[in-house]
């Protein structure tokens, strides 16, 4: 799961910086004073990946216990 969220955050990344970052200066549209492309593919998506990341988390990680539970019975 890990794995598939890094690719699609990798896609994401790719398709806006150089599908949006693929014109040239004077057409570009700006957020927040950045580039779109730029807004879109590095603030926007850290945002929304490090959002995953935490619902991913939080819905299908499992605490796995690391002790034997040996000690308990002494």
């Amino acid at each position: 799961m890990g794995v598939g969220l890094a690719v699609i955050n990798f896609i994401w990344w790719f398709g806006f910086a150089y599908g949006l970052g693929n014109e040239r200066p004077e057409e570009y549209t700006y957020i927040f004073g950045f580039p779109a492309w730029f807004f879109y593919s590095c603030i926007f998506g850290f945002v929304l990946f490090t959002l995953f990341v935490i619902v991913m988390v939080k819905l299908f990680f499992v605490e796995v216990p690391f002790d034997d539970g040996e000690g308990d019975a002494e």
